[in-house]
């Protein structure tokens, strides 16, 4: 890395009056381009934001360090990324993959190990459109004659325990659309499994939550992106000790719930809305993503006293959705419960 320094007058301590200083004139110092971010980091008025560096290791795992670590202590988590001709899985195409796998210890939600790197580029067979051009800023050009390697993938994702994306619910539908093997594994969406409001975030975009680390970075374009993710899941999110890597593991262990208030009284829209349900138009019925059992339980509980008015004969509809399925296109497994 090249060294660049500047010399600038260091500022005196203003005067206790308005007469003149009589204090000697400061020294010429002489400062690297880091030492003058960190001068200005230990000042509360300033922020200073580095380029991210990519991580190709994080080193020894502790656990492995003491002699301790036995199988089962660590999982492989295959962090991914595409970039894609459109919004739809069904009608567009993916013309960037890139993919990190890395190993993550359980107990401490800490990455550990070298990382294996996956980026390649796909032709659609169509003209990209203007659109993705100007987001990824992938041409035509660069994909031209190009073909994701196939048994590269299939040999990445086997080694995989969990995958990861910042927004499953689009890269996942495309990539189980252009390889199959990705809908045999758990999947977790750091963008919706980490409640980055609680964690004092202002904004959950993966650009945003790095800033927040004091980095910044050339978003939307694949490997960048997921270098950029797996950094900040890297670290402690929230107030408690838990890494975002550690959280997601977590998450992907448990089912959630996709509930949807049928024959709910047409009076009762204005409350299911205010509560947080959606409106599906194709199945006309308001729904809701509950994390676990106990959030269901409660919402069983308050949609029979607020909503049914304690109908005895009032039944919703459950989609259970374990990490084998969610995000996905696939449906989980649907059954009806009387409240």
């Amino acid at each position: 890395m090249n060294q660049f320094s500047f010399e600038f007058d260091a500022p005196a301590t203003p005067p206790p009056s308005p007469a003149p200083s009589t204090q000697p004139a400061s020294p010429k110092t002489s400062l690297t381009l880091e030492e003058m971010a960190q001068r200005l980091e230990a000042d509360p008025d300033f922020r200073v934001l580095r380029r991210l560096v990519p991580r190709t290791d994080f080193g020894p795992s502790p656990v492995a360090a003491e002699g301790a670590q036995t199988h089962g202590g660590f999982q492989r988590v295959l962090v991914l990324d595409t970039e894609t001709t459109g919004l739809s899985h069904q009608a567009d195409k993916i013309i960037e993959l890139a993919m990190l796998l890395v190993s993550v210890d359980l107990g401490t939600g800490l990455p550990f190990g070298p990382v294996t790197l996956f980026e390649g580029f796909e032709d659609p067979g169509m003209p990209i459109p203007a659109i993705a051009k100007e987001v990824t800023g992938i041409s035509d050009d660069m994909v031209q004659g190009h073909k994701l390697d196939d048994a590269q993938v299939q040999a990445l994702v086997a080694q995989a325990d969990l995958i990861v994306a910042h927004n499953a619910g689009f890269d996942r539908p495309f990539v189980e659309a252009r390889f199959p093997c990705f809908a045999s594994k758990a999947w977790a969406c750091s963008f919706a499994d980490i409640d980055w409001k609680a964690a004092g975030a202002e904004s959950s975009k993966l650009s945003a939550l790095a800033q927040n680390q004091g980095w910044f970075y050339d978003a939307h374009r694949a490997q960048v992106d997921c270098h950029a993710l797996l950094q900040v899941l890297a670290r402690p999110i929230g107030e408690g000790a838990a890494t975002g890597l550690g959280q997601l593991m977590s998450v992907a262990a448990k089912s959630s719930f996709k509930l949807r208030a049928i024959g709910s009284p047409f009076e009762s829209k204005d409350l299911l809305k205010a509560r947080g349900y959606r409106w599906d138009g194709e199945g006309k019925v308001w729904f809701c993503t509950l994390a676990d059992q106990e959030r269901l339980d409660a919402e069983l509980a308050w949609l029979h006293a607020e909503v049914y008015g304690g109908r005895r004969n009032a039944r919703v509809e459950i989609e259970a959705l374990d990490s084998l399925v969610r995000y996905s296109a696939r449906p989980g497994l649907v059954s009806q419960q009387g409240l």
